[in-house]
């Protein structure tokens, strides 16, 4: 065999080669009959109940980028009614709009709110509370709020509207646990021992699963809950 049919046949194997892996690659990413899990698979839709991975946070970015897609996924983990959207002028108002009863099989005072917001709070439930209070011996039946759409201006800042405006943002103040146990964001945050804990994984739980998270650390209106808003710029204090 020559030099030129020796380098001749190299070159066409290893096309072969990436030929094979390539069409390997495709079959387990846009193949229907891919053996990946679906957690695992890129095209499959956001499931609030499957496990995390690296596509967690792209697959949740899709889901709220469309009203539908937002609605599918959320009904993955959470009961809630649809309903008409609100229009309370030109910066008030809820658009989709559904009232949320339960995340992750975990009730709540039923609140109206957006879809975006409703998908990341049971998203926070599923893959953050949940695990913090396993980690405590019981489980959450329980999220106490206090409410998700208000038409009025940032507090402190007549010239600016809050996202509450236009319910992209939710305020939880408590939870209550299995055991019998009430926990209250104004009173464990400075908690030493297992309650102050909780409510630090689950402020840090949250900034994985909203655009912006404020807490007792940021200011003294927040004492007394964390504010979860759905979109800005990665604030989380």
């Amino acid at each position: 065999m020559t030099a030129r049919m020796a380098l001749l046949f190299r070159i066409v194997r290893r096309v072969a080669v990436l030929v094979v892996l390539g069409w390997a690659l495709w079959w387990l990413l846009l193949d229907p009959k891919s053996p990946l899990p679906p957690e695992w698979h890129p095209a499959t839709p956001l499931d609030v109940t499957a496990d995390q991975t690296w596509l967690t946070g792209m697959k949740l970015r899709r889901a709220v980028s469309s009203d539908e897609a937002c609605f599918a996924a959320l009904a993955t983990g959470a009961v809630f009614e649809r309903l008409t959207p609100l229009d309370a002028g030109p910066q008030c108002g809820i658009a989709p709009r559904l009232l949320l009863q339960s995340v992750d099989g975990v009730p709540l005072s039923p609140v109206e709110t957006t879809c975006m917001t409703a998908l990341r709070v049971a998203m926070w439930q599923r893959h953050t509370l949940r695990p913090a209070a396993a980690r405590l011996g019981t489980q959450i039946t329980r999220l106490r709020h206090q409410g998700s759409y208000n038409c009025r201006s940032i507090r402190g800042d007549p010239t600016r509207m809050s996202t509450h405006a236009t319910a992209r943002a939710i305020d939880i103040r408590g939870v209550r646990l299995a055991d019998g146990r009430a926990f209250e964001l104004i009173s464990g945050w400075d908690d030493t021992g297992e309650e102050g804990a909780f409510w630090r994984e689950a402020r840090d739980g949250a900034c994985r699963w909203f655009a912006t998270v404020l807490g007792p650390d940021f200011n003294a209106a927040h004492a007394d809950h964390f504010h979860l808003q759905a979109v800005g710029w990665g604030l989380c204090r």
